[in-house]
């Protein structure tokens, strides 16, 4: 079956482009810092119920941004007597945001011309 009559799962709804969710939480921490669950919140609100991120994703995600030293991390209690490990933006962390967010406008720019493209030919 061709890839274009192919239905759409679940899964493949769900898939985000490579770096996005790196850049949400990036995002999100820029706002304020959060803990894991605080962002998984804050995501799924923002978008409206649309963006679902599970705790195999966001973990793996703000590990590699501790790796490169786009956030920082420290233990504290939450506000409901948990330990929980509040990560933070750092200053590198939002230069990499900037430039994150000035990509993903280009690319998004670019799609959405040839999708207007594809719409006037069709029409």
């Amino acid at each position: 079956m061709p890839l274009a009559n192919k239905p759409m799962t679940e899964t493949t709804s769900r898939d985000l482009f490579p770096g996005a969710l790196e850049m949400m939480i990036l995002e999100s921490l820029r706002r304020q810092p959060a803990h894991g669950y605080a962002l998984v919140q804050h995501i799924q609100q923002r978008s409206r119920n649309l963006l679902q991120v599970e705790e195999g994703s966001l973990y793996p995600a703000l590990q590699r941004l501790l790796k490169a030293k786009l956030v920082k991390a420290e233990w504290g209690i939450s506000s409901t007597n948990r330990r929980v490990r509040t990560y933070q933006i750092t200053a590198s962390g939002l230069r990499h945001l900037e430039q994150q967010i000035s990509s993903f406008e280009r690319m998004f720019e670019g799609i959405a011309l040839v999708l207007d493209a594809s719409k006037a030919t069709t029409n």
